[in-house]
């Protein structure tokens, strides 16, 4: 399992990789942090046009606009974290060769790096509340419990990738194509209603699907809290992050051969 207090011992070398990768990211770009707010916003007006006006999708009631911008926001934060992970070994093998430190750092400094992008994507919802006129209820305490589970799974999964990827080197070209499928194994551009009844219970089994709809009953009132949603998704995360734990340490002997 984890040894937590050895991570601790290596927290400024977290802290430093976690800086690193923000500057990585944004460093020389024209627009800088401004990509953070670009790439969910244009999707969410791309998804506004097929789904919502073309398609004409229901939004639970509210703006198309708003309806999908509240699930992007979580959405980019995991789908990021996966791809970014995956990646976290192979791109400090030299690192990994050469000087021992806790090779979780890694993956995690590629998780807690994309939570910038994660509280801007907040601000901007934050302006689309307000711009529609939406006042949030006392839901909206539920949303740190929404995003403790986002992130159990965005790392659980993390682990996972980052460790298979040193083994078997196409898995970073998988990742991205995964990722987009699973956007839609997830209730992105639609609402779980839309779901046949039969197929909920397993349809929940995707932690992402109690984070999403979480995230639209806290902060739009689209529906009362799904909390089964939310404890099934939650159930799964937590077994995914102990899961990819064990996975992660297991495999960690073999990095600096491997790498």
């Amino acid at each position: 399992m984890i040894d937590w207090r050895e991570l601790y011992r290596y927290k400024d070398l977290l802290y430093f990789l976690t800086i690193r990768g923000i500057k990585a990211r944004y460093a020389q770009s024209v627009l800088g942090v401004g990509w953070a707010i670009i790439q969910p916003l244009f999707t969410t007006l791309v998804f506004t046009v097929v789904f919502g006006n073309l398609a004409g999708i229901s939004s639970d009631g509210v703006p198309y606009v708003i309806f999908s911008f509240a699930a992007m926001v979580p959405w980019n934060y995991f789908s990021n974290t996966l791809t970014e992970s995956s990646n976290s070994l192979i791109q400090n093998a030299n690192m990994i060769s050469k000087v021992y430190f806790p090779r979780l750092v890694l993956p995690l400094s590629a998780a807690l790096s994309k939570l910038l992008d994660f509280i801007i994507g907040m601000v901007v919802m934050t302006g689309f509340m307000v711009w529609f006129r939406f006042a949030p209820s006392w839901s909206i305490l539920a949303l740190p419990l929404l995003i403790l589970i986002l992130l159990l799974a965005s790392l659980g999964l993390g682990m996972i990738l980052s460790a298979m990827a040193v083994q078997y080197r196409d898995v970073k070209h998988a990742v991205s194509f995964v990722v987009q499928l699973l956007m839609y194994a997830a209730p992105v551009v639609y609402p779980t209603s839309n779901v046949p009844e039969a197929w909920r219970f397993a349809y929940s089994l995707n932690p992402m699907v109690g984070v999403i709809e979480g995230f639209r009953a806290a902060l739009l009132g689209t529906q009362p809290l799904p909390w089964l949603y939310i404890a099934t998704g939650g159930t799964v995360a937590l077994l995914l992050f102990i899961g990819g734990a064990f996975y992660f340490r297991r495999m960690e002997r073999v990095f600096a051969d491997v790498a």
